[in-house]
């Protein structure tokens, strides 16, 4: 005799019940914010009651997306996000007039060093092994400019993907256009996001930079 045949599932999906959700018929109960699926309320999930929920969020978002691209290790890179590119600093220097813009430039073009170098080790940490055709790390960095820049950018020129972490700050800038768009993430929660450069880290590399780049490491 054949065994029965039992459904997959046999309850709707959350996904599939917000749809009937957002389609009620139009009363003066349904239009209150009350009546609103909790996990669609943005209102109530940004509740301070609701901060440990947004931990978790913010925890699982990033690790869900990173584990399904199959990324088991990452080499981080933290650095200043001012020093710029040679070309970028060679401008600097040829567009610098007074003595104080020459000894800026000239500082800049120096440091610029530093972002041949990431963009390097990044490029050569990235290049699959010649013998086996094995990655062994994925490039990680904050996201933004500078040195992170050079990091994901090294890791673009060898034709890997690369991860990048940006936080929300009121000065803060777009993530650099190097980033895999699918492993490019924000963050709310400093913590969460210094969680996600250390839970698949392997290897760690740390430029010149300020504070941020000694909060990062430290």
């Amino acid at each position: 005799m054949n065994a029965p045949q039992t459904p997959t599932r046999l309850f709707p999906t959350a996904r599939e019940e917000a749809v009937v959700a957002n389609a009620p018929t139009s009363t003066a109960q349904t239009e209150h914010p009350a009546y609103a699926l909790a996990f669609q309320d943005n209102d109530f999930l940004l509740r301070d009651e609701l901060r440990p929920v947004r931990f978790q969020l913010e925890l699982l978002k990033a690790e869900l997306a990173l584990g399904e691209a199959g990324i088991e290790s990452m080499f981080v890179f933290y650095g200043s996000a001012r020093i710029p590119s040679p070309e970028e600093s060679a401008a600097v220097l040829a567009s610098a007039v007074t003595p104080d813009e020459m000894a800026v430039a000239e500082r800049l073009v120096a440091k610029s060093h530093y972002y041949n170098v990431a963009r390097a080790l990044a490029a050569l940490a990235s290049t699959p092994d010649a013998r086996t055709g094995e990655r062994n790390f994925t490039v990680c960095s904050g996201g933004g400019p500078s040195i992170m820049e050079a990091a994901n950018r090294g890791a673009y020129d060898a034709g890997a993907p690369t991860v990048g972490l940006n936080i929300v700050l009121p000065f803060e800038q777009l993530p650099n256009p190097y980033v895999t768009p699918g492993l490019s993430f924000q963050f709310h929660y400093f913590a969460l996001r210094k969680m996600h450069f250390l839970m698949r880290a392997k290897a760690v590399a740390v430029f010149p930079g300020g504070f941020g780049t000694f909060d990062e490491f430290f």
